[in-house]
């Protein structure tokens, strides 16, 4: 494996809406990599924000293995040592790209055709990347989505659901509290009734979870909150995804109407094709597989685990990277 090449890949700050210098980086790189007589045809696809989705085809793909250029804040350089890379995007996702890469060059060596690598953008801020690919003509029958999966084949995934939430209140001075209503003592409110939901245990995916982000009220400490904005995201299962929409839908009713509720979508929970011979299980996380409709059927398969992605500490060990290699590489010769 070229991990000269890797080391100069997580050099780049490829942070979400700054991954278009790495995509290019790659576009200028990767034709080189392959042998002469079976190199790719590449196409690079400007999904209008300001960056790039790459597509290398050998022949007429059956089989695409994928994964995202974009990574978390904040990056983070590389270390290498004789066992582990570190560094931002070591695990989540250079780390799925770099081992597709190396599986496409070793089928390419083999003369094979027939597959395909897609490189995309915005994965981790709403998958607009892959999203816009789905609106290309191009289709194939096999996907394989890498995400740090420690090298197990995902045979299903938790949905996602997304909400912006804008509590309501009544400013008023904080020494006389119940002459007004405070945003923020409506928005632990809500919590509280939330908590108290139960959307039930699915036998697949387990509890449905959520967590709060951009939590925002502006009042001085002594004035009560006029409002408080935030927004709740949802990782459901196939047990409460329909229920959470509904929940949703309902909760201004529970809060007075003091509550606005403005959906910002997500997908659903979805069963994924694994190979005979390969270690399976659940995830919680989301991907770009439920929006690349291009592709009949979907695996998401990769070195690295999740738990240490998007973590100071983001790391893989090489000896995982040599093994997702050699499934993508099994992977493909399962298929043609």
């Amino acid at each position: 494996m070229d991990w000269t090449f890797f080391q100069a890949f997580l050099s780049i700050d490829s942070t979400s809406g700054r991954e278009r210098k790495a995509a290019e980086w790659l576009a200028e790189r990767l034709p080189g990599l392959f042998p002469e007589t079976n190199r790719p045809a590449l196409q690079l696809q400007d999904v209008g924000d300001g960056t790039l989705n790459l597509l290398l085809t050998w022949g007429s793909p059956r089989l695409v293995f994928c994964s995202h250029i974009d990574t978390v804040p904040p990056y983070l350089p590389p270390t290498f040592t004789d066992d582990v890379v570190k560094g931002r995007g070591s695990c989540d996702a250079k780390g799925q790209v770099f081992s597709i890469i190396t599986a496409c060059q070793k089928l390419a060596e083999e003369g094979r055709t027939g597959f395909g690598a897609l490189f995309l953008a915005g994965e981790e801020t709403g998958s607009w990347g892959a999203k816009a690919f789905a609106k290309t003509d191009f289709r194939a029958e096999y996907l394989v989505v890498g995400e740090p999966t420690d090298n197990c084949m995902v045979s299903a995934s938790k949905g996602t659901k997304s909400f912006d939430l804008r509590f309501t209140g009544e400013p008023f001075h904080s020494g006389y509290p119940q002459h007004g209503v405070s945003a923020v003592d409506l928005f632990v409110k809500f919590m509280n009734l939330l908590k108290e939901r139960d959307f039930g245990m699915d036998p697949v995916l387990g509890e449905t979870t959520w967590n709060v982000g951009l939590l925002k009220s502006d009042n001085p400490q002594n004035i009560l909150s006029p409002e408080v904005t935030c927004r709740i995201y949802f990782r459901t299962t196939f047990l409460s995804d329909d229920a959470v929409s509904a929940w949703m839908a309902d909760a201004p009713s529970r809060m007075d109407g003091r509550l606005a509720v403005s959906p910002r979508g997500g997908d659903t929970p979805a069963r994924y094709w694994t190979v005979a011979g390969l270690p399976s299980k659940s995830a919680s996380f989301g991907t770009d597989a439920p929006h690349l409709t291009n592709f009949m059927h979907k695996a998401i398969c990769g070195p690295g685990s999740v738990l240490v992605a998007h973590r100071a500490d983001e790391h893989v060990r090489i000896a995982d990277l040599e093994t997702a290699v050699n499934q993508y590489i099994d992977i493909y010769k399962s298929i043609l």
